[in-house]
């Protein structure tokens, strides 16, 4: 049997996936990554919880645990970065990168490190190969909880060695698996705030990085109709936290655009404006999972967004890391920023950044 080490991250699926290859008699590390130091605005530092999670879990299994600190690493390859793309007024996914910087890179190499031949996670996905050996990104089995969405940067060297041992289960069974063996995280709330940081009332939290710089909201016509606190806190097509009141015909605010040179929000009324919709749009940083795109153009389905369905789409590539991705129909609110994901069925095929909204009007 092999010896794995497996990221605990104090919650449940990290738990599960560690229970179940000790019960399948591999030789299993557990190793907690704190990655942030910080307290929260309450005075709280998540990590310390999730660390005593992680000690109990790992007594209740019967297996050695160790913790690891890549505070420094996450500043330096994920962190800047968010900030940096929050500067241009797009909305980063840092949990993309944190996956490919630090998870499955800095922390596989210590794992390595450790004599390990391979690194799990609680990542809800699947493991396959193709006829020529490439090792492949597949959907976890539950579509509610699939998160192959954010590994779409990994490469063959971190792919070789994973493995996703709750990737065949449901949610459900996750905790059923971790309630029935009385580990301390079977009911544990999933965390939904920004990889490694956790949840944070997001607007305080940015300010601390980035001093806010006020300015008008303002429609297509050039009316101000309203004063925002700062356009990194807003993103396309959003409508809550607007604070626009005394519309003549009741119908909702969303945010269209952003005037960064004016410091300038752009708001329309209307869920349906034509300006939030769009068909092509232009990536940069495009990976794929063999190494290699399947050609030089070639039709597949994509997700602009995680939890979002598949969208039909065709990709051109354009060199130096560009492609150009028609969606057969039209998409809302596509955003710089995020990470556009391809598929080819239940195989995740690679993905880009979109750098550029094309078809979505300009903003004059």
């Amino acid at each position: 049997m092999a010896r794995i080490v497996v990221g605990m991250s104090g919650g449940v699926d990290s738990s599960v996936a560690a229970l179940l290859l000790k019960r399948a008699g591999h030789e299993v590390i557990g190793v907690f990554m704190k990655n942030w130091e910080e307290k929260d605005e309450r005075g709280v530092c998540t990590s310390e919880a999730d660390w005593a999670d992680v000690r109990s879990v790992c007594e209740r299994i019967g297996i050695p645990y160790y913790a690891v600190n890549f505070v420094q690493e996450y500043r330096d390859r994920v962190f800047d970065y968010f900030l940096s793309e929050y500067r241009r007024g797009r909305t980063p996914n840092p949990d993309v990168l944190c996956n490919r910087e630090i998870k499955f890179k800095a922390f596989l190499d210590f794992a390595l490190q450790l004599g390990a031949q391979r690194l799990a996670t609680g990542h809800f996905c699947n493991l396959g190969e193709d006829e020529q050996g490439h090792a492949l990104l597949l959907r976890g089995d539950d579509p509610n909880k699939d998160q192959s969405y954010f590994l779409y940067m990994l490469g063959q060297r971190a792919l070789s060695k994973a493995m996703f041992p709750v990737g065949h289960l449901t949610k459900a069974q996750v905790r059923e698996i971790a309630a029935d063996a009385g580990l301390v995280t079977s009911t544990k709330k999933d965390s939904t705030g920004v990889c490694f940081i956790g949840e944070r009332h997001f607007k305080p939290f940015l300010q601390q990085f980035l001093p806010a710089q006020p300015g008008n909201m303002r429609t297509l016509s050039g009316k101000v109709v309203g004063r925002h606190d700062g356009l990194m806190y807003y993103t396309l097509g959003q409508r809550r936290g607007l604070g626009i009141g005394g519309a003549g015909n009741g119908e909702r605010w969303f945010v269209l655009a952003k005037d960064m040179e004016k410091n300038e929000l752009i708001v329309e009324q209307g869920a349906d404006h034509p300006l939030l919709y769009s068909r092509h749009a232009l990536g940069v940083d495009a990976t794929f999972i063999t190494g290699e795109a399947p050609g030089e153009s070639f039709d597949c389905t994509c997700k602009y967004r995680y939890r979002q369905a598949d969208q039909a789409v065709h990709v051109q590539l354009l060199g130096d890391g560009r492609v150009l991705v028609e969606a057969k129909d039209r998409q809302r609110a596509v955003t710089p920023g995020q990470s556009m994901v391809f598929y080819k069925g239940d195989v995740c095929l690679g993905g880009a950044v979109c750098d550029q909204v094309l078809d979505a009007g300009q903003v004059e």
